[in-house]
């Protein structure tokens, strides 16, 4: 994790050293990268999560794909508020 943060400060610097529009570019570039990195780790364990359940519990299974798309309905909707704030700010 450390890592990661160093590289993205090495990635910034440059951005940094100039005006403020290329610096709110990357930060929203960035922002953009972690939003879909989120939702793909946050989609990826529902997805998980259900599949556990319907082996464990095969009688649930409508219930649980219901819970699970209306979970990822939420995501998916949370992320594309991010990523339009992103590119309006970029």
């Amino acid at each position: 994790m450390l890592g990661m943060f160093f590289s993205l400060g090495l990635l910034c610097s440059p951005l940094m050293a100039q005006d403020n529009t290329n610096l709110v570019r990357g930060v929203a570039a960035v922002g953009m990268g972690l939003t879909v990195l989120g939702v793909g780790l946050g989609i990826g364990r529902i997805g998980g999560s259900a599949c556990e359940s319907i082996a464990r519990q095969p009688e649930m299974t409508a219930k649980i794909q219901t819970a699970m798309i209306i979970a990822a309905a939420l995501i998916e909707g949370a992320a594309f508020f991010s990523l339009l704030f992103c590119f309006l700010v970029a």
